[in-house]
């Protein structure tokens, strides 16, 4: 988020920084393997998005995907789930394309 401040004519852009805290937003059993106070929302992206909704389920994602577009944009959201390493079911891959009108991409091959 920025914010423009104009004193004396001139514009200054400052970025705003808020505290995050990912044990917060997203289950602890999605990050069984780190140590969640240490994840870093924009250097950990690769890892947050798509554990976010590794788990996720249809009657779930509309409320998993909201909590990661807090944080991210559909682009991101998108771009990070097609080229995760996690193991990101094909089924959550179909939900999100229908939720952002995209080309269906699949993580695992049939």
């Amino acid at each position: 988020m920025y914010l423009l401040i104009y004193p004396d004519g001139f514009v200054y852009l400052y970025r705003m920084e808020r505290e995050i805290h990912i044990d917060q937003l997203f289950p602890k059993h999605l990050f069984w393997d780190v140590d969640m106070s240490h994840l870093d929302v924009d250097k950990d992206r690769d890892l947050i998005i798509p554990r976010a909704l590794i788990a996720t389920t249809p009657a779930t994602f509309t409320t998993d995907i909201a909590r990661l577009e807090v944080l991210y944009s559909k682009a991101l959201i998108a771009r990070e789930l097609k080229t995760t390493k996690e193991k990101v079911s094909n089924q959550v891959c179909r939900l999100v394309a229908h939720r952002y009108h995209i080309k269906q991409f699949f993580r695992i091959s049939k």
